[in-house]
């Protein structure tokens, strides 16, 4: 049985025990238990599961009980109530696990893959994405997903991470908490919109607006959620099209940077 590198057990407790997307700290007491690994006790989240795991495989010289605690841990049925937990947290797993050869399918189940480039390789790529997208003036808050570990596996990571980054800046500026359509709908649609791309006055300037939430819905659909509907050969994105769809967002951002919000009557 293989053994996880000390990098490779960095990453995937980074995943797993992740502020904002990773796992309970009642969630891990459970899993650590039922996955057989020693409870390491008080600390930081990523600390537990990553002392939890170097203890194991230091001891038993295998990874064989925390790929147990990933395939627990990711078990679909584990999300009926907080569906929208899944796919965030099997994503960042997945990319903690690209250099291992090993991935998590939409079913839960631990399979093999493609072995990811290595990571020379990986910086290599970023930084030639990034030159790429500074030369065509792309926004600051796009470039900053121009990173290695995003696109060690492909370059559809840094596209979906950079989506959104759209969703981020539009409840930071309104204060809203909603998500994907019915956001784009309150900040931008309607009557009395609460930010405007444009004076908001004329029906050519109203179209405008409507075809800019028509331009934020089809982009955030493209990429909400599609690891849950095609086969991971299917994620496979060519660096010129993550180009273009890096420099698609870098326009929406540059939007939304310039929206202003119209007196209220």
């Amino acid at each position: 049985m293989m053994r996880f590198r000390q990098e490779h057990l960095e990453a995937i407790a980074d995943a797993l025990g992740d502020t904002d997307q990773g796992l309970k700290n009642s969630e891990i007491d459970f899993l650590l238990e039922s996955a057989k690994l020693k409870n390491p006790g008080p600390g930081t989240k990523r600390d537990r599961i990553y002392n939890a795991f170097v203890e194991y495989q230091n001891r038993e010289q295998k990874n064989l009980h925390i790929l147990a605690f990933i395939r627990k841990a990711l078990k679909p049925a584990r999300f009926v109530r907080f569906p929208e937990r899944y796919e965030p947290m099997r994503a960042n797993v997945n990319r903690a696990l690209a250099f291992t050869g090993l991935y998590v399918d939409d079913t839960g189940k631990l399979d093999k893959g493609g072995m990811a480039t290595t990571l020379p390789e990986a910086e290599r790529r970023a930084s030639e994405l990034r030159k790429d997208l500074l030369s065509r003036g792309t926004h600051p808050d796009v470039l900053d997903f121009c990173r290695a570990e995003l696109i060690a596996d492909n370059y559809f990571h840094a596209v979906q991470e950079a989506v959104k980054s759209v969703i981020e800046k539009l409840r930071k500026r309104t204060g809203l908490i909603d998500d994907g359509n019915v956001l784009f709908d309150r900040v931008f649609g309607g009557e009395t919109p609460m930010l405007t791309i444009n004076a908001f006055r004329s029906m050519s300037e109203m179209s405008e607006q409507k075809g800019f939430v028509n331009l934020l819905k089809g982009t955030y659909g493209t990429f909400r959620n599609p690891t849950a509907h095609a086969p991971r050969k299917d994620w496979e994105m060519k660096k010129e099209d993550a180009e273009d769809l890096l420099s698609l967002l870098s326009f929406i951002h540059r939007r939304i940077d310039k929206a202003t919000m119209p007196p209220r009557i």
